[in-house]
């Protein structure tokens, strides 16, 4: 069975999540998907709503599209060092475009664990009417 991960804060979903979640439901069967913890955004960004919140509104969302069932969510507290780095359980990384180094990163912690490399799925960049990147603080889509 295949198997995707993908990360983030998921804060205020929108157009550009939507992508992301759709293209790692789309290449895998099984997803795990990373949700940053309150910790994480204390430090990173602390304009984020809470966790219980945030989780509550994407098990929501994937409800709604029929991918629940499909799904892991667990909490990350680091970019880079969390379970994709240490497990075999994945054969692919689902990234935007803005965190694509966060993936080449990750592959190169497996390498030096001696696991294999990650396949890097990255999502074009939803834009909004402005032509800037959609985010949780300007969604406009």
């Amino acid at each position: 069975m295949r198997s995707a991960a993908v990360a983030g804060t998921f804060d205020r979903l929108h157009a550009g999540h939507e992508a992301l979640l759709a293209k790692a439901f789309g290449v895998a069967e099984r997803v795990f998907i990373g949700l940053t913890s309150d910790d994480y955004t204390a430090r990173h960004k602390p304009r984020a709503r809470p966790y219980a919140r945030r989780l509550r509104e994407l098990q929501a969302f994937l409800e709604s599209r029929g991918w629940l069932a499909r799904a892991t969510i667990s909490p990350i507290n680091d970019a880079i060092r969390g379970p994709a780095c240490a497990s075999e359980d994945f054969e692919s990384l689902v990234v935007s475009e803005e965190t694509r180094r966060n993936a080449e990163a990750i592959n190169e912690v497996r390498a030096r664990r001696g696991l294999k490399p990650l396949e890097i799925v990255v999502v074009p960049m939803v834009l909004g009417p402005d032509g800037r990147p959609l985010s949780s603080s300007r969604k406009s889509a």
